[in-house]
């Protein structure tokens, strides 16, 4: 049997200013499609993910692989202080900003608006997680090493960042507004609105920089909200890569999405 060859476009685009990569097949450009937008981590940049566009791609997804804000092009002249104490604005921004994708390409009639994964590594888990609390677009979601409860995590990052130096640039007043703040987003919070949406997470137990128990507990305790779809979700424990996504998980990720987008 022929086998035949696809080609994939990969195109550097803006909408609203934002930055982000397009990868889809040439041949499906023009098409309504499933989609996916994949978040990068903190530090990284969306060129950094198009191994996992082009296995969606290939697979007949459109995949927008967007930049999160201060990472880069969107860098900023920032410390690396500076861009640490910034990590939860840039979340929450990101977040804001999936929904600008969204409706761009639905308005082109280039996006199957009932048909949306989103998924994303580290940091880019962290959005992916937070963003079920505010949308009910996503169909399906992946985390990859990513974290539900915000307010813990922030409060574990601050004390981090307090051992190591004491010029913490916020009050306890301007900390607790941010932990009100966070408590919006925080899945672990709400795990209600999951609504039984198909969630796949892949953790390292021996990650060193996004804890794995939090995460691994979060799971264990959502499978009672998944009564009529236990198949729905799902967690791979990794016991090897650390705080580095394993070929496994890679190929898992395009496999859920294969499955329930």
């Amino acid at each position: 049997m022929k086998r035949r060859n696809h080609l994939i476009t990969v195109e550097h685009d803006f909408t609203d200013n934002l930055p982000f990569l397009h990868v889809v097949l040439s041949e499906k450009k023009d098409e309504q499609l499933p989609g996916i937008i994949f978040v990068h981590g903190f530090e990284s940049a969306k060129e950094h993910n198009l191994h996992y566009a082009y296995y969606l791609a290939k697979r007949g997804f459109r995949v927008l692989l967007p930049e999160a804000p201060l990472h880069g092009e969107r860098k900023a002249l920032m410390t690396e202080s500076e861009l640490n104490y910034s990590f939860w604005e840039i979340v929450l921004q990101m977040i804001k900003e999936l929904e600008i994708f969204v409706n761009a390409f639905t308005h082109k009639d280039l996006l199957d608006k009932k048909r949306i994964g989103l998924a994303g590594t580290s940091m880019g888990g962290i959005i992916t997680l937070g963003a079920l609390t505010q949308y009910s677009w996503v169909k399906a979601a992946v985390s990859l090493m990513g974290s539900p409860s915000y307010e813990v995590l922030a409060k574990s990052k601050m004390a981090s960042l307090k051992k190591d130096k004491n010029d913490i640039p916020f009050s306890e007043e301007d900390l607790e507004k941010l932990y009100t703040q966070l408590r919006k987003f925080d899945l672990s919070l709400q795990p209600d609105k999951l609504m039984q949406r198909p969630l796949l997470f892949w953790h390292s137990e021996i990650d060193e920089v996004v804890p794995f128990g939090p995460t691994f507990d979060f799971y264990l305790k959502c499978k009672k909200h998944y009564t009529d779809h236990p198949d729905r979700i799902h967690f791979i424990v990794d016991k090897t890569s650390g705080h580095k996504v394993s070929r496994e998980g890679v190929i898992e990720t395009v496999r859920w999405f294969e499955r329930y987008i």
